[in-house]
């Protein structure tokens, strides 16, 4: 294990209502990003500094999370429209097609709803391309 020193966020957990749909969307996703799963129990998965699991994991304390908005870095459009893909076809709801942003030049992204309702985000950070047309997403 690396202690990492500068970052803003060390570590995140969702709790959410339906394990299995939840582990069959983030495989996908996960597996589209090529970030290997970390580990497992009976109530709970996580991968790198994401963890999620049901409200009667001992960390919930019983309650759900509620929405929150995680985005993460994809290294190019291709990998971003391949999360999306399987983001899809493993249980998300499209939330923004993949195209570029207005956030800044070279923003691309795609937005998809997992199984709890939760935004998650692929995004590349890249050269602008003119021709894509913006897209607004609201949070």
């Amino acid at each position: 294990m690396e202690l990492h020193r500068g970052r803003l966020i060390d570590h995140i957990q969702l709790v959410i209502k339906d394990l299995g749909a939840s582990r069959r969307f983030y495989d996908g996703v996960f597996r589209a990003l090529e970030v290997p799963m970390g580990g497992e129990g009976e109530d709970y998965f996580w991968v790198d500094e994401l963890f999620v699991s049901t409200a009667d994991s001992e960390a919930a304390q019983g309650r759900l999370t509620g929405r929150h908005h995680i985005a993460f870095q994809a290294r190019d459009r291709a990998m971003v429209d391949a999360f999306h893909k399987a983001g899809l076809e493993n249980g998300g709801q499209d939330n923004g097609r993949p195209g570029e942003r207005p956030y800044h030049p070279g923003y691309y992204a795609a937005f998809l709803l997992d199984p709890d309702g939760n935004n998650i985000e692929a995004v590349f950070h890249g050269p602008a391309n003119r021709s894509a047309s913006s897209v607004k997403i609201t949070f």
